[in-house]
């Protein structure tokens, strides 16, 4: 038979202290898990309450700081923030003019900067000038300019014989004569294309060695050939654009020749001599530029010869081209010499109206 035990009642004085303990645990342990706690409690999140409250003490600025006209935001808990005012007008702003140094590049422009574009757009160009040169470096300028003429020749001269009807007729029937014989399959055609290719470098090398001579004739320009059997030297006249020499004329004067003299060396002149008179113009060099001519250029100088021809041995002096002039020898058979006559044609023909147009100006006046 079981014992029964019996239960002792509490008192009330007793009920009463544990309830009290119950609370005071309870109260202990609200205080106790803060939100720090629980952060503290989690692996990763742990920080130190000290940490948080250094940081909002440094945050949180009292009002009373902010009476400066900065721009620092409002950084107080509330429900809107309102926007600094706004910053004063800088003084140099409202800087008069007066206060203001003067600046030289401003106030003080440099009278060259008021001058205004020029209208004429030609005012930049360079001039052209034709005169007679009297300084050594610049008839030694000319006859090399003179000399150059010459050795452009062969350049002239190997177009006249590899474009001649009688070259090309040569040397079509010399291709098809070797191929006559190299060609017998189609393993020829190397063999083919280099013999004509070697045949026509050959020719190439033949028209060279038949052209050379206007170079020893370009040599011999020197001062001999502006000097006469007196000694004395012919005149040399020269076209300048800007400070460059173009173009170069040597004119020399015959005294006593009772007119004539000329472009082909008769007395009655081709190129267009005089009645009569004291004498005769012969232009022994006539030459411009490869990049100027075709510009009048050649047209400035024959009236330029004309003029002093007339002013030192009169009004009815003739002016001629000399039958011995810089670019009158050909080394080449006659049968390609057909392009040099007429440039010589053209060369008389001008020179003729420059005189006419000299005569007529001077029936006018």
């Amino acid at each position: 038979m079981p014992r029964h035990v019996p239960i002792k009642e509490p008192s009330s004085s007793s009920s009463h202290h544990h309830l009290f303990d119950l609370d005071l645990d309870l109260d202990l342990s609200r205080s106790v898990f803060t939100v720090a706690d629980r952060i503290n409690s989690v692996p990763g999140f742990r920080t130190s309450a000290t940490f948080f409250t250094f940081l909002r003490s440094n945050l949180v600025l009292p009002p009373s700081t902010l009476n400066s006209t900065t721009s620092t935001p409002l950084l107080d808990a509330s429900s809107s923030q309102t926007l600094p005012p706004l910053l004063t007008t800088s003084s140099l702003a409202t800087m008069s003019s007066i206060d203001t140094p003067s600046s030289p590049l401003t106030s003080h422009p440099h009278p060259a900067a008021q001058q205004t574009a020029p209208s004429n757009p030609l005012d930049n160009i360079p001039p052209l000038t034709t005169s007679l040169l009297t300084d050594p470096p610049s008839k030694i300028a000319a006859l090399k300019l003179v000399a150059d003429s010459i050795a452009q020749q062969r350049q002239f001269a190997a177009r006249a014989v590899i474009f001649h009807p009688l070259t090309l007729a040569a040397y079509i029937l010399l291709l098809a004569t070797i191929s006559q014989f190299l060609y017998k399959t189609r393993g020829d055609l190397g063999i083919l294309f280099t013999t004509g290719a070697g045949v026509t470098m050959a020719c190439l090398v033949g028209i060279r060695g038949l052209t050379s001579g206007y170079l020893v004739l370009a040599e011999k320009v020197n001062w001999d050939f502006v000097r006469n059997e007196d000694g004395e030297d012919d005149l040399i006249l020269g076209s300048r654009y800007g400070e460059e020499l173009i173009g170069a004329l040597v004119l020399r004067l015959e005294k006593g020749n009772g007119g004539g003299g000329g472009a082909n060396g008769k007395k009655k002149t081709k190129g267009g001599g005089g009645r009569s008179g004291g004498g005769n113009g012969v232009v022994r060099a006539w030459t411009v530029r490869n990049r100027y001519r075709g510009k009048g250029v050649g047209t400035e100088l024959l009236e330029e010869a004309v003029r002093i021809t007339r002013e030192k041995l009169g009004n009815s002096a003739g002016v001629g081209f000399a039958a011995e002039h810089a670019n009158s020898k050909m080394i080449l058979p006659g049968i390609f010499n057909g392009g040099f006559k007429r440039r010589e044609g053209m060369a008389g023909r001008m020179l003729a109206g420059v005189v006419e147009g000299a005569n007529g100006s001077k029936k006018k006046r």
